[in-house]
């Protein structure tokens, strides 16, 4: 239909396509883009178009500096002045957690440092399972059968409507009020516990070869993607697909078996046990970490829930039925034909949404998890920096997620459709 209005208007100038019409026709190809100017050009007709972006970049740029000015003159005339010496001087304060090792004794720039790998294991967790959750309820929100659908689209509507904060105060609150007190925690195998004060769990402990088991993951690693790609080269020639799991994951056994039983690595385990009012030796997980990250986890996986629904629904229904008719079964059809095309429509949003998260990780303030917004408030209050503080804060945030959309980017050239 559309593109008999474009052959219309084409015969007719005085036949305009409206709006939506020339947007569809232009996302199906059948409308150009409009060509920039030939090399011959006239030097007008070719500046015409940066006209406009230098002159915000250039009153952007005035601001800035006029903004920089005016926060200068303002310390001056309060007798401060900007300076990052203090990051090298003792901090004085603990934290809940880390990932490191850390003591009041150490400096702010490694306290920092404890702050940022809190926030990105935090976000990493959290991007894991909120992709999962999404990819589940992205794909029931389609499913032909009535309850599924509709439970699915209910969790979307109720999670992505409620405010971040709220989430993680409830499931922090809950995880506090249901579970038993550090004298009567939950034990399991392995001396597992579970209380109040969070999740013990046993935890390796390498005594010697570190390095040899280390180098050995890096051979596993490779060796991995060499049979992957081995499957496909075999896939492409005979038709026939190979498993890629099973071998990798018995050859890495087989491997660090290898290394145990020649004694070239020793390994142990550090149980947890109870102290007093504390747990000594194993890991931790802390009920801090594990609200943050199931509250945005749900909330994120609600959002990225809507995107994969999306991204399913903008793929031709002929590409269901070709599949089904070629005998593959509904799971089959949605893992090897609906979703590769899906991921087209699916990563730019997605890339927002990681974005999202990684900065929604700031709210794990509200119930003390030590992330880097927590570690920078304790500072402030110690050094009166907050410009100092607040800058490297940001600086972070857009480094992390600079790095986030050029991964997208990578991904989103990646899923191209070769020949466009």
């Amino acid at each position: 239909m559309y593109s008999y209005i474009i052959m219309l208007s084409i015969r007719d100038p005085a036949c305009e396509i409206g709006p939506v019409a020339s947007g569809q026709a232009f996302a199906a190809g059948t409308l150009k883009p409009p060509s920039p100017p030939p090399p011959g050009a006239p030097l007008r007709e070719r500046l015409q178009g940066l006209i406009w972006p230098l002159v915000v970049l250039l009153v952007l740029i005035g601001l800035g500096v006029l903004g920089a000015r005016n926060v200068s003159a303002n310390l001056a005339a309060a007798g401060m002045e900007i300076d990052f010496s203090f990051l090298w001087q003792q901090a004085g304060f603990d934290v809940s957690e880390s990932l490191i090792a850390y003591s009041p004794r150490d400096t702010y720039a490694y306290v920092l440092l404890v702050g940022i790998l809190n926030t990105l294991a935090a976000a990493a967790v959290t991007l894991v399972l909120a992709s999962a959750i999404g990819l589940v309820v992205g794909i029931a929100m389609t499913s032909s059968n009535w309850l599924v659908r509709n439970l699915a689209r209910l969790y979307v509507e109720l999670l992505r409507n409620l405010p971040k904060l709220l989430i993680v105060i409830a499931l922090y609150v809950a995880l506090v009020r249901g579970l038993p007190h550090i004298k009567a925690a939950w034990t399991g195998p392995f001396g597992a516990m579970l209380s109040n004060r969070g999740l013990a769990l046993p935890s390796p402990v390498i005594g010697h070869g570190g390095f040899a088991l280390a180098l050995a993951a890096c051979l596993w690693l490779v060796g991995w993607v060499f049979w992957a790609r081995a499957v496909k080269h075999h896939q492409h020639a005979t038709g026939q697909r190979r498993p890629i799991a099973l071998p990798v994951l018995a050859a890495g056994f087989a491997l660090y078996a290898g290394l145990i039983l020649s004694g070239l690595v020793q390994v142990g385990w550090s149980v947890p046990k109870l102290t007093g009012f504390n747990v000594s030796g194993g890991i931790g997980l802390s009920l801090q970490f594990a609200a943050l990250v199931l509250a945005l986890s749900v909330y994120h996986g609600g959002q990225i829930g809507a995107i994969v629904e999306g991204g399913i629904l903008a793929t031709s229904r002929g590409q269901h039925e070709a599949a089904l008719a070629l005998g593959l079964s509904r799971l089959q059809t949605m893992r090897l034909v609906v979703l590769p095309q899906a991921l087209r429509v699916i990563t730019p949003p997605l890339g927002n949404q990681y974005s999202n998260l990684l900065k929604n990780t700031s709210i794990a303030l509200a119930i003390g998890y030590s992330d880097l917004l927590s570690v920078v408030s304790t500072s402030v209050n110690q050094t009166f920096r907050p410009i100092e503080l607040m800058s490297l804060v940001a600086l972070f945030f857009l480094i992390a997620n600079l790095l986030i959309s050029a991964g997208v980017n990578w991904c989103n050239y990646l899923f191209r459709i070769r020949g466009r």
